[in-house]
């Protein structure tokens, strides 16, 4: 067939050209990219899924078949950018191709209904609450040893056995108190913050939040916890769906933007990396752009604003052995790999060892453990074989969908390690305890 005999892109959202062509396809993108590491496929390269990219825009190919196999199977970990000597903004493009996807390519009537109850819940922390006490009981009862060991969710799907595999062990029917709309510095105030607490974070990791406000305080910043904060559009923009991701975008901004705050500290990697990304995504919304582009600038990573200002002193002996894990979206799309470890050397008693291939993705990635659950898995083994090579008490991460994947690995292979994200070993060296 000649060229133009496929309409496999069309001008909402297509891949840019002008990023197209900066790849020079040198390779150096090959050994970053976990997908490519684990299968050897060209097309599970960036380099590879760029060619399809291409060749759709010219007509060569049809939105079905290779391109959408290839595009899916991407993790989206931007594990390539850094690698990239051309600079190539690959995240940008497979956002961009995944849209294309997910508006026009008709997927199966199961697919269509999975996806759809994945984006109808986990970007929406109300509606999760709701389920804890069906979750707690579900635990509680004995059910879930039931149902895991009977198998008989993974007979029916696999993807449906992931999302029950990925559900954290809820403790309580009840939801704990949410924080306070301002919490004042512990002494002189040095900063003032605003706080996103999150969707998965807010409702399965409040300890987190907790921790976070109690170091951010302790640090002498006066931190606002706005209540009705909306979700920032991290799944959304990462899986494509880039109008949705927008909309939870432009209500973040109206929910943040007139605090008069020094910083928005941000403690999971993928909302932290899309707020950051919010100047691009809404950079053509004449009403939102120059509001995004100041929203952006303010936004902090928890580790990268304390790595920026002098810690408070108070901090007591911890004597624990940890581990820290890179969550692509903080380490790959954010370029903060340092901040974390300096800030875990200042706990006095703690030792950080560094494991083989720390930046590498656990295979989490946003839902991508639930739409992708044999690559997910493999990945997981991956990241489990390099914690078993050192001997700690805690694996650390800056995101909760790494905490959960990696959890379900540790459990399924009989660790004795914990996990936890760096704010919390940092709140237990001021508390002075462990919890």
């Amino acid at each position: 067939m000649s060229q133009r005999d496929y309409e496999a892109f069309d001008e909402q959202d297509k891949p840019s050209p002008d990023i197209l062509r900066d790849c020079v396809h040198c390779g150096f993108c090959l050994s970053a990219c976990p997908t490519y590491l684990e299968t050897g496929n060209e097309l599970d390269s960036p380099r590879g899924r760029i060619y399809l990219m291409n060749s759709a825009l010219h007509g060569e190919i049809p939105l079905e078949g290779s391109l959408v196999k290839h595009l899916d199977a991407c993790l989206g970990c931007l594990a390539c950018e850094p690698a990239c000597p051309s600079g190539v903004r690959y995240g940008s493009l497979i956002e961009a191709g995944r849209s294309q996807i997910e508006r026009r390519y008709e997927r199966s009537t199961f697919d269509k209904l999975y996806r759809s109850t994945i984006f109808s819940l986990f970007p929406y922390p109300k509606r999760m609450k709701l389920m804890l006490p069906l979750f707690y009981l579900y635990q509680k009862l004995g059910l879930r040893s039931l149902v895991q060991s009977s198998g008989i969710i993974n007979k029916f799907s696999q993807k449906l056995g992931k999302m029950e595999e990925m559900l954290p062990d809820v403790t309580s029917p009840t939801f704990p108190p949410e924080l306070p709309e301002v919490i004042p510095p512990k002494g002189k105030k040095r900063y003032r913050v605003a706080l996103l607490t999150g969707c998965v974070q807010s409702v399965f990791f409040s300890r987190t939040n907790d921790a976070t406000a109690r170091v951010l305080a302790e640090n002498g910043c006066e931190v606002l916890v706005p209540q009705n904060q909306s979700c920032c559009g991290a799944l959304s923009v990462h899986s494509g769906r880039l109008s949705e991701g927008r909309d939870f975008a432009r209500l973040t901004i109206d929910t943040f933007e007139n605090l008069d705050v020094d910083a928005i500290v941000i403690n999971s990697a993928g909302c932290g990396s899309t707020m950051k990304e919010y100047r691009e995504i809404l950079k053509d919304d004449p009403a939102y752009s120059e509001r995004a582009q100041r929203l952006s600038e303010k936004t902090k990573d928890v580790m990268e604003f304390l790595a920026d200002i002098e810690l408070a002193r108070e901090l007591k002996n911890l004597n624990l052995k940890v581990t820290y894990q890179d969550a692509c979206h903080i380490g790959h799309a954010q370029r903060i790999k340092e901040q974390p470890r300096q800030v875990l050397k200042e706990i006095p008693g703690l030792e950080l060892i560094e494991m083989s291939e720390a930046d590498l993705c656990c295979g989490s990635a946003g839902i991508y453990n639930l739409v992708q659950p044999e690559m997910s898995q493999s990945l997981l083994e991956r990241k489990i074989n390099n914690i078993k090579k050192n001997e700690v008490d805690y694996l650390v991460a800056g995101n909760p969908g790494c905490l959960l994947q990696i959890q379900k690995g540790i459990k399924n292979h009989r660790l004795n390690i914990k996990t936890a994200h760096p704010v919390e070993l940092l709140d237990w060296s001021y508390r002075g305890t462990i919890d």
